[in-house]
């Protein structure tokens, strides 16, 4: 199989691109009213897992693995003109299997660039590594994108959705305002948002997941085991849980003072859930660990398949 090679910028303005010169260390792109790029690219050789830690003020950054020992990692910085590139410094340091990238922006200005248009300055980050690397991500103001990793994974974003497919190991995902999705994800997962609904399936073995303003779907598959108690809780919103056949756990769900718990699993010792005591308790298949799933405000679904 062909080694994934790094998704590369694409603007939004299909014909505006005039030049890319790949393989470069860098290069700039001019692309009509959403002024310039320079891409800065670096690779650095790995021999044990290696911890890289990616920062950017502002923009996305995209992980990804691929079949070699090497960690390659673009980094798009993007302005209105070649001054404003001159503003964002990028710093690179690799210390045994350690690995450090950061985008800093030395000025706070916005650039009016024409038809009522203001493009700030920002640097988005694309990264090729082996599939088992541990990583740590921040960014100011993007997305966050992981696909295909086994390791620790702890990702944050103060504005945006994060994305995880296909990911093991140990993962923290936090986003001040946005969407998390994690599909296909085993391990420790913890997923935290401050305004945004949470999207996850897979077979974790310790769930925590959190949201202060939105609705959380779990959808469970076969062969989870629960090694320590689950936690799942919104400020405001519904919850929808969807279990395997076999799945055991202690089961108790607090919809809020104004929602309801609508039931179809096989539960035995059922406590609550009535109009009166809201609150509901039950053990499926032989009980064990807690599951447990609150919501201030909305209605808490519990399904089997």
């Amino acid at each position: 199989m062909s080694p994934r090679r790094p998704v590369a910028w694409t603007s939004r303005a299909s014909a505006g691109l005039i030049a890319i010169t790949l393989g470069a260390p860098a290069c700039v792109v001019s692309v009509d009213h959403d002024g310039q790029i320079e891409r800065v690219e670096k690779r650095f050789t790995v021999e044990r897992t290696a911890e890289l830690r990616l920062t950017t003020f502002d923009g996305a950054i995209e992980v990804r693995s691929w079949d070699r020992p090497e960690v390659l990692v673009q980094i798009d910085k993007r302005g209105p003109d070649k001054e404003s590139l001159a503003t964002i410094d990028v710093t690179s340091d690799q210390k045994g299997d350690v690995i450090q990238i950061e985008a800093r922006h030395t000025s706070a200005r916005t650039r009016f660039v024409g038809l009522g248009f203001f493009v700030s300055a920002s640097a988005k980050i694309v990264a090729s590594v082996p599939r088992n690397t541990n990583l740590v991500i921040r960014t100011g103001d993007g997305s966050i994108v992981l696909e295909r990793v086994t390791g620790r994974a702890d990702l944050h974003t103060k504005d945006g959705s994060i994305h995880v497919t296909e990911t093991s190991g140990e993962l923290l995902a936090e986003t001040g305002d946005g969407s998390v999705q994690m599909e296909d994800v085993s391990g420790r997962i913890e997923a935290r948002t401050g305004d945004g609904s949470i999207r996850l399936s897979g077979t974790p073995t310790s769930l925590r997941a959190r949201s202060g303003d939105g609705s959380i779907f779990l959808r469970i598959r076969s062969g989870a085991e629960m090694r320590d108690d689950w936690m799942v809780a919104t400020g405001d919103g519904s919850i929808s849980v969807e279990l395997p056949e076999g799945f055991t756990a202690q089961i108790e769900a607090d919809p809020g003072s104004d929602g309801r718990v609508r039931n179809d699993l096989k539960l035995a010792n059922i406590v609550g859930g009535t109009r009166d005591k809201r609150e509901f308790t039950g053990t499926l298949g032989q009980g064990g660990r807690r599951l447990s799933i609150r919501t201030g405000d909305g209605t808490i679904r519990l399904t089997g398949y």
